[in-house]
């Protein structure tokens, strides 16, 4: 696992995770008190937990960045 963590995860900043395969370019919207996020695509625009992503576990590609400040 690489990456930065989800404790660092703030709202209003865009991050690309990568698991299985799959990327998603998102943008914190809100934190829960449960501790999810809610989160929007930066592509589709489309509004979902960011948990829902890793419902399947962690891949041996997972990884969470920072995207740079010019894209948010």
């Amino acid at each position: 696992m690489a990456g930065i963590s989800f404790d660092v995860l703030r709202v209003g900043k865009t991050y690309r995770l990568t698991n299985f395969g799959e990327q998603y370019d998102f943008k914190i919207e809100s934190i829960r008190a449960d501790g999810n996020f809610w989160v929007k695509d930066i592509h589709t625009l489309e509004k979902f937990l960011l948990l829902d992503t890793l419902k399947f576990g962690r891949g041996d590609d997972f990884k969470l960045e920072d995207l740079p400040a010019a894209d948010n």
